[in-house]
């Protein structure tokens, strides 16, 4: 049974940081590119980040490249996104999610949802 589970939200003063983790389970994560996106309220899911299981190629939008990090140390089952320099705007539901047939920040293309978690950043 896949899962993904996320944890790591909360609420954040502007400029600060938080990580996120993202935990896998019932796959082989080294088949797998694992993403992570986020969705504010009234906005479509947007993907910021996503790193290839085989050879840990990491992916970002234009929107927090420089000031967020993927990285799934040890080649473990857990992934992670280092969130430095936040924003308001940053501020949304993010989830992880994983795909075994590509890899990049198009959210039709993962088939593996985690439930998401809660990122409020104030200003």
């Amino acid at each position: 049974q896949v899962q993904l589970v996320e944890s790591g939200g909360g609420l954040v003063q502007s400029g600060g940081s938080l990580r996120l983790s993202c935990v896998v389970s019932g796959f082989t994560v080294r088949y797998y590119a694992v993403g992570w996106f986020r969705q504010a309220p009234g906005k479509e899911r947007e993907g910021v980040s996503c790193i290839s299981g085989s050879d840990g190629r990491e992916y970002y939008s234009d929107s927090v490249s420089g000031r967020f990090s993927v990285s799934r140390p040890n080649r473990g089952n857990t992934i992670y996104l280092q969130m430095n320099g936040l924003k308001p705007e940053d501020t949304a539901v993010y989830y992880c999610a994983a795909t075994d047939r590509y890899e990049g920040l198009k959210a039709d293309m993962y088939d593996y949802w985690g439930q998401g978690t809660q990122v409020t950043v104030s200003s």
